[in-house]
C-alpha cells in the first residue's frame, strides 16, 4: 500500500498554515530517481488494491494553440487528496517562462483542508521521468548502453539523468529544435561520463538501445518519427502523446503499452490503436514482464494521476521532515 506517515500526523499539519513549495524548494529537497520509482510503483500497486483513487486525466485544447491539462487521485493511506493544474504554452518560452507550467494542491483527504501548495514543474518532469523508468525497467535491454533523445528539453535531460541510474549508459545521440537545449544535453551527458553526439532523429533511431521522444506538443507541426527505424530488441519511451511520430509506423512495435487503457478510453484522441495495444503500466508493474531481445517495446503515455499523487506525497513529507 502507498503509506508516507499516518494520516493522524499528516492531519495534525493540516491544521496548521498551509505551506508552500516552489519548484526550487522541491529541487532542493534531494529526492533520488530511485525514491521517484519506488513512490510510483508502490502507488500503482496501491490503485490495483484498491487503496488508491484516481480520475482520467481531463485535457482540452483552445483555439490558440494552448494545451491545458488536470489530475485528481487521493489515497487515505497517504492522507492526500492531490490536484494538479499544467498548461503547454510555446508562447512562454518569450515571455521567460517554461513552456510547461503549472500548480499543485495536497488537500487532507478526510477533512479537504489545505496542507500546500507546489509548482508543478519539477514534480512533472520527474514524474514523467520516472513513469518512463518503471517501464524501462521491464522493456528495455538491462544492458543498454546507448540512448537517442528526440527532443532536448526539460524531459530529456529529466529521463536522461533517470535512466542513467538504472543502465551501463555511456553513449548520447540527441536531436533536437533548440542549441541551447542540444548544449544543456551535452553538459549533463559529460557529467553523467557519456560521450555525445548531435544526430537527425533517424540516426539516433538506428543506433540507440533505448530512445526517448519529448518533442513539445505543437498542434502545427507534422510527424517525422518512424517507428521502422529502431532496432530489434530496442525501447521507445514515447512522453509527446506522440505527436513526431508516424502512426501507422506503430505497427513495427511487438509490445505496446499505455498508461492507462481506461483512461485512453475516454479521450478524444487515443494515443494509439487499441488494437495494437499489449497492456498498462499496471500490467507491467503487477505482472511477470520481463525484457526480450527479439521485441521492440514502446510506452506511449500521456501521465497519469496516481504518478502525480506519489511524487508530491513524497516531497510534501521531505519538506516536513526537512522543517523538523
Amino acid at each position: 500500500m502507498l503509506r508516507y506517515g499516518s494520516s493522524i500526523a499528516i492531519r495534525k499539519i493540516a491544521m496548521t498554515t498551509p505551506v508552500y513549495l516552489s519548484d526550487a524548494d522541491l529541487q532542493n529537497l534531494d529526492i533520488s530517481n530511485r525514491e521517484i520509482i519506488q513512490a510510483i510503483e508502490l502507488a500503482i500497486v496501491g490503485a490495483y488494491n484498491g487503496h488508491v483513487s484516481a480520475a482520467p486525466k481531463t485535457a482540452t485544447r483552445t483555439s490558440d494553440g494552448r494545451y491545458l491539462m488536470a489530475t485528481l487521485a487521493a489515497s487515505d493511506d497517504a492522507g492526500f487528496i492531490v490536484v494538479k493544474s499544467v498548461i503547454s504554452n510555446q508562447r512562454n518560452k518569450a515571455r521567460g517562462l517554461p513552456a510547461v507550467n503549472g500548480g499543485m494542491m495536497l488537500l487532507d483527504s478526510e477533512t479537504g483542508a489545505l496542507m500546500a501548495v507546489l509548482d508543478a514543474n519539477w514534480v512533472t518532469a520527474v514524474r514523467t521521468a520516472g513513469l518512463s523508468a518503471v517501464a524501462a525497467r521491464r522493456l528495455a535491454d538491462p544492458a543498454s548502453r546507448s540512448i537517442a533523445l528526440v527532443g532536448a528539453g526539460v524531459q530529456a535531460e529529466s529521463h536522461l539523468r533517470a535512466l542513467a541510474e538504472m543502465f551501463p549508459l555511456n553513449g548520447v545521440y540527441a536531436s533536437g529544435r533548440g542549441r541551447q537545449g542540444l548544449e544543456r544535453i551535452a553538459i549533463v551527458a559529460e557529467e553523467l561520463g557519456m560521450s555525445f553526439e548531435q544526430t537527425t532523429p533517424e540516426q539516433g533511431l538506428r543506433k540507440a538501445d533505448i530512445v526517448v521522444s519529448s518533442v513539445s506538443l505543437d498542434a502545427t507541426s507534422s510527424p517525422f518519427v518512424d517507428a521502422h527505424w529502431l532496432k530489434s530488441g530496442a525501447f521507445a519511451a514515447i512522453i509527446d502523446q506522440g505527436g513526431p511520430w508516424l502512426a501507422p509506423s506503430y505497427a513495427a512495435f511487438r509490445r505496446v503499452y499505455v498508461d492507462n487503457v481506461a483512461q485512453e478510453k475516454v479521450m478524444e484522441k487515443p494515443l494509439v490503436d487499441s488494437d495494437l495495444v499489449t497492456g498498462e503500466l499496471t500490467d507491467l508493474v503487477v505482472a511477470d514482464v520481463s525484457y526480450d531481445p527479439a521485441l521492440t517495446s514502446a510506452f506511449i503515455f500521456r501521465g497519469i494521476a496516481v504518478g502525480d499523487l506519489a511524487v508530491a506525497a513524497l516531497a510534501f513529507k521531505r519538506s516536513v521532515h526537512f522543517k523538523g
